[in-house]
């Protein structure tokens, strides 16, 4: 294949690298998307938060998922025992989108992927970086296998870096770094279900808590079939013995709310593991390149946050490059690291109060205080940079704070 030459280049078309494309795109910058995969594709993160929603309708990718008539996700319920907390987005604090989709990410990035190519962004499927050199000024040069075994390089002016687990610059450029978040591991598969319940007990996406650090996610699509899976320590994954399909089954028993739903159902492919999945990198930048996505940082999943930051951070990215090619002034380490940094740190925070018990406590103890709920609502849509809300200024002390408070106000009750 002929070497090309284009101002940008993008590694991985989920929904990270397809959002900075279709911006790159609208200021006429030449971008070339290459992909390891080919659509559609099985990805996991398959309930998205309000917030990404800006992000689509801003570059032009809305319209194009609205027509795919996903699951709408207006909210979501966590279970413990006999309590059950529910968010409803319409309530949340920040002002912004109250709704957002829960979709199988097959279609989802694949509808993303065919809406650019109908605008023109050359998109390359089954294709792989296996080098990258860059020149003192920032300029690359990135090598790329073909399906048949070919190689080309491809010329670029910047890299941004989407391609999520694959994590390609990381592993390149000896980025990466250990997580601070606890070491957890899932096992997850879809089911079709011929009997959903009705109404929004069939279609409500729930987390059961089935003890601190173990939890039942259920993440029903609008095309019948549910994403099911369970978030726990490695050691008690890896406690279940024989087949991954054996394993889960046995699991299911854990859940006394969701077993008699799902323990009939068929898994419409063998179950999925993925051990201690949180990641971290030692710099989310570099001279010509930028990391967004999950090849930047990767939290536990329990409050879907990775397709928010990933298309955050395309988005950004994007609007940084356009600005750094047009010669206009910008700060990267501010500007990028630091802005990316504040809303990992804060969703961060909660990923840890939630394993502690803290966060936990708040919601199964301490949710009658309206205020509270909507300030902590307005997190879980995915409005981390709003700084006029408490619990983001001050994630760090405050969820402690009020889950001390809602015990010694429990503690005084009972006595």
């Amino acid at each position: 294949m002929k070497d090309v030459q284009v101002d940008v280049l993008i590694i991985g078309a989920g929904p990270s690298g397809c959002v900075a494309a279709a911006y790159l795109h609208k200021q006429n910058i030449t971008v070339k998307v290459v992909e390891k995969s080919v659509f559609p594709r099985f990805v996991i993160g398959e309930s998205l938060l309000p917030r990404c929603m800006d992000h689509f309708e801003e570059v032009g990718l809305l319209d194009a998922l609205i027509a795919q008539n996903f699951e709408i996700k207006s909210g979501a319920r966590f279970i413990r025992g006999e309590t059950v907390c529910e968010f409803d987005f319409s309530e949340k604090y920040t002002e912004g989108y109250d709704w957002t989709w829960q979709a199988p990410r097959a279609d989802f990035d694949f509808a993303l992927t065919e809406e650019l190519k109908r605008q023109g962004v050359d998109i390359a499927f089954n294709q792989e970086v296996v080098a990258v050199a860059f020149n003192e000024d920032g300029s690359s040069q990135t090598t790329v296998k073909t399906e048949n075994g070919e190689h080309y390089k491809v010329q670029a002016k910047f890299i941004i870096d989407s391609s999520g687990y694959g994590r390609v610059l990381p592993r390149l450029l000896n980025l990466d770094k250990p997580s601070s978040i606890p070491e957890h591991s899932s096992i997850f598969s879809h089911v079709k279900e011929l009997d959903r319940p009705a109404g929004t007990e069939g279609t409500f996406i729930t987390f059961d808590v089935l003890d601190t650090d173990t939890w039942f996610w259920v993440i029903p699509f609008s095309n019948g079939n549910t994403s099911i899976g369970f978030v726990g320590k490695t050691d008690f994954i890896k406690s279940f013995d024989g087949t991954p399909e054996e394993r889960l089954a046995q699991m299911l028993k854990k859940s006394s709310y969701y077993y008699e739903r799902f323990k009939d159902v068929d898994f419409l492919f063998e179950p999925k593991i993925i051990q201690n999945y949180s990641k971290s990198v030692t710099q989310f930048y570099g001279k010509g390149f930028a990391l967004t996505g999950n090849s930047a940082e990767f939290l536990d999943p329990v409050f879907s946050s990775g397709v928010t930051f990933a298309t955050e951070s395309g988005l950004k990215a994007a609007k940084l490059i356009t600005k750094e090619l047009m010669n206009e002034p910008l700060d990267w380490e501010q500007d990028y690291a630091e802005y990316m940094k504040k809303g990992v740190s804060v969703f961060a925070s909660y990923v840890k109060e939630w394993y502690t018990g803290n966060l936990q406590t708040i919601f199964f103890e301490g949710t009658d205080n309206k205020d509270i709920k909507r300030q902590i609502c307005a997190v879980l849509a995915g409005y981390v940079w709003d700084e006029t809300n408490p619990f983001v200024k001050n994630h760090h002390r405050l969820i402690k704070t009020v889950a001390d408070v809602v015990r010694l106000e429990k503690r005084s009750v009972h006595k």
